[in-house]
């Protein structure tokens, strides 16, 4: 943010202490759990929609099953659908949500306000679409608060660290999160807004929810085939961006352009990815755009596409993120690694192994000759590896290893199995 107060910059550099300890492994960098948990529909606002009601406001909090962690770091993600529709139950959002999860974030996907007032009427123009915006900036603005709210009076219900946020969205939710990063003064908000009307007054932070907190300090963003109104409030100390754009995106542009609802509504000039990215590197802000070639909209999303561009949005994604948690180098090229790690493979061969859970020492039935076992920890941290004996069994031996779940990689001559064993 444009406003770095003294207060925040303490709170993250005793967070980064913190998380600087459980940067030790894979954790954030790839998925070193084997499955994520879903809280649904938990309430973080309301404000008055298009149609005059009162809208309750709501979010949905995924987290690494079995994870042991708190003060983790939070990624709140808004959906797509071009403002009059999409949920965070949406295709673009979930599968992302629990990926990230996977990795040992914690990962918040929410609804907004939505539509468009004029739209029915075709009289929708540049103010009404502006409002609309500005609706799901002070609404994702309330579920940024609602976490610190959370964190302060109700003992970190989602174990997250506060100083450790991270905002993110697809298509119109990319849109919204931007405008969060870098609308961030009061003297941006456009003029012609009518700040009384219902439901968008409040200023910058609006009135949504929690109002006691304040939405800044944000550490970085995620930008899915999103735009912003004016580059210009991009600033040399502006957060990070990372963006992922179609250079063939026909609902959002690729660089700056008019943009279009419902491909006929000419709603007003935005900067997309590319010019984002031109307008971040002019400043000299830490900022990745990658470029999907040929790709139109939101491709990760997109069955016949999904699964090559999901990889690469992940894949980059974790590193632009865990280099920020982690005060690392960022490298935003994309260099054909996944963030699987085996986890959602299918298993190429099979094993019996026992007890699970166990007291002392597991045994591995293989049924082929066992080459190699590794055992993880679930912060992805490698604490055994034993090569085989040309044997088709072996033993684990817990000697001082703690209580707790651990994956477990069995390399066979045939293929490799991945199982999840605990020790009690």
């Amino acid at each position: 943010m444009k406003k770095i107060f003294t207060l925040i910059a303490v709170a993250m550099f005793f967070g980064t202490i913190n998380i600087n300890a459980q940067c030790s492994g894979d954790r954030y960098k790839m998925q070193v759990f084997w499955e994520s948990e879903v809280t649904s529909d938990i309430q973080y606002g309301s404000n008055i929609n298009t149609q005059g009601n009162n809208e309750n406001l709501t979010l949905d909090v995924y987290e690494p099953t079995g994870d042991s962690l708190a003060n983790r770091p939070l990624l709140i993600l808004a959906h797509g659908g071009s403002f009059i529709g999409g949920s965070k139950t949406g295709a673009d959002v979930v599968s992302l949500a629990t990926d990230f999860a996977k990795m040992g974030y914690v990962v918040a996907s929410i609804n907004y306000r939505l539509g468009f007032e004029g739209l029915s009427s075709g009289t929708l123009d540049f103010i009404t679409a502006t409002e609309t915006v500005v609706r799901s900036v002070h609404d994702f603005r309330a579920a940024i608060r609602f976490f610190k709210k959370n964190f302060s009076e109700n003992g970190n219900t989602y174990g997250i660290d506060t100083s450790l946020i991270f905002g993110g969205g697809v298509s119109a939710g990319a849109i919204t999160a931007v405008h969060v990063a870098y609308l961030d003064e009061l003297s941006e908000l456009p003029t012609y807004i009518d700040t009384t009307k219902a439901g968008l007054g409040g200023g910058i932070e609006g009135n949504s929810g929690n109002p006691n907190y304040v939405s800044s300090g944000l550490v970085g963003i995620i930008n899915i085939a999103g735009a912003l109104r004016d580059t210009s409030w991009i600033t040399p100390t502006s957060i990070p961006v990372l963006s992922f754009h179609g250079d063939q995106d026909g609902t959002v542009p690729y660089g700056s352009d008019i943009i279009y609802l419902q491909g006929f509504f000419a709603i007003m000039m935005v900067d997309g990815s590319q010019s984002i990215h031109l307008r971040a590197e002019n400043v000299g802000i830490t900022n990745c755009l990658h470029t999907h070639e040929g790709a139109d909209h939101i491709p990760h999303s997109l069955d016949n596409q999904a699964a090559e561009y999901t990889d690469t949005t992940l894949t980059i994604s974790s590193n632009f993120m865990s280099a920020l948690v982690c005060n690392e180098t960022f490298n935003c090229i994309y260099d054909g690694t996944t963030v699987y790690v085996g986890l959602s493979e299918k298993n190429t061969t099979d094993a019996n192994v026992y007890p699970i859970p166990s007291q002392g020492n597991i045994n591995i039935e293989a049924g082929n000759i066992i080459e190699e076992i590794q055992l993880t920890n679930l912060l992805g941290e490698r604490v055994l590896v034993k090569q085989g004996t040309n044997s088709d069994n072996m033993q684990i031996t817990r000697n001082n290893l703690p209580n707790g779940v651990y994956i477990l990689s069995i390399k066979t001559d045939i293929g490799t199995t991945i199982k999840k064993i605990s020790f009690e």
